[in-house]
């Protein structure tokens, strides 16, 4: 909401005036006297913060901020109450209808600002992180944009990976990071040629050679930014092909010299690949593709993150069914 105004709503004139005196000329500021007016300078402005009177004549204070929690078109703009109560009764009914604060009247100037501005600079990062997701969401996508069957696997296979991280010991902070970076580990294939991509054959020599760019491609792109997702992003997306007995690319890296995050992903992307339909294969059975996990450990995976995975194996399976329903619902 750049540029939102605030909203201030008061049936006391004197009330409005000394509002506006405190918080212009700093912020843009609209008004409304009453409940109807205030549903309607919300549908109109979509302000960035209400300050809301409750003791009004037609909807008091608590009404509206119901009704505003009620629409998900507002339900996300913070509210705080402007009031002469000071019951601590009228604070929990406040915060229990959905205010972010309280202010006393009467009120102090400092604040007032105070307060006002910290809203609003949690509503600026609200919307940062928003920007944020939806950044990496499309950065995911774009890494499979000419591949049509690939459907919900990014999504899928990060999920399996942060039930992967949670078990081998990550905290809830850190694994919630790592399911977002691991949707970007293939956005390198977005400088890999169609033809080569959807390839309902095996690829002969040259079209592995420009396959396996793909991952330095992915690391170039991710790298750029200094954030920790994507910081994260950048090195599973760099080695999400190496193995554990040094045979992977692009580095050949073997055993612990492979970051954690990259075992980690490595196992829920194998899994999740052998268990979907591909332009060249059908969808393994399960059982198959937890035998070949099995299989692979101590060769194209670390022993002990496939011990791990067999441990929550029913964990999996549940993210798995869980995602066929969402994939399913999408058809």
């Amino acid at each position: 909401m750049p540029n939102s105004p605030i909203l201030i709503v008061d049936d006391e004139p004197a009330n409005l005036a000394i509002l506006r005196e405190i918080l212009e000329p700093a912020y843009h500021l609209v008004f409304a006297r009453n409940g109807q007016e205030t549903l309607l300078a919300v549908a109109k402005h979509r302000p960035s913060l209400i300050l809301l009177d409750i003791q009004m004549p037609d909807m008091n204070g608590y009404q509206v901020c119901r009704a505003l929690k009620a629409d998900p078109a507002t339900e996300t703009i913070p509210v705080i109450f402007v009031t002469a109560l000071s019951d601590l009764g009228d604070e929990e009914q406040g915060f229990a209808v959905g205010c972010v604060d309280y202010l006393s009247k009467p009120v102090v100037p400092s604040l007032v600002r105070a307060r006002v501005k910290t809203h609003l600079s949690l509503v600026r990062a609200t919307q940062l992180e928003k920007s944020h997701r939806d950044a990496i969401y499309m950065l995911g996508e774009a890494g499979h944009y000419n591949d049509n069957d690939t459907g919900v696997h990014i999504w899928r296979m990060a999920a399996y990976a942060k039930a992967l991280a949670l078990n081998v010991g990550w905290t809830c902070a850190d694994a919630e990071l790592l399911e977002f970076a691991a949707t970007m580990h293939d956005t390198g294939k977005i400088g890999v040629p169609d033809a080569v991509l959807s390839k309902p054959g095996a690829l002969n020599e040259e079209e592995w050679r420009i396959m396996r760019r793909h991952c330095q491609i992915g690391y170039d792109i991710l790298s750029k930014s200094d954030a920790p997702i994507f910081k994260l992003a950048a090195e599973v997306a760099l080695s999400h092909h190496e193995k554990w007995d040094g045979t992977g690319y692009p580095n050949r890296l073997a055993d612990l010299n492979i970051p954690e995050s990259v075992r980690i992903v490595g196992v829920a992307d194998v899994f999740d690949a052998l268990t979907m339909r591909r332009p060249y294969k059908e969808a393994w059975p399960v059982d198959k593709a937890v035998a070949t996990i099995r299989e692979g450990a101590g060769q194209h995976f670390d022993p002990a993150m496939v011990a791990c995975f067999l441990d929550i194996q029913p964990q999996i399976l549940q993210i798995k069914a869980d995602w066929e329903i969402r994939e399913l619902a999408q058809t």
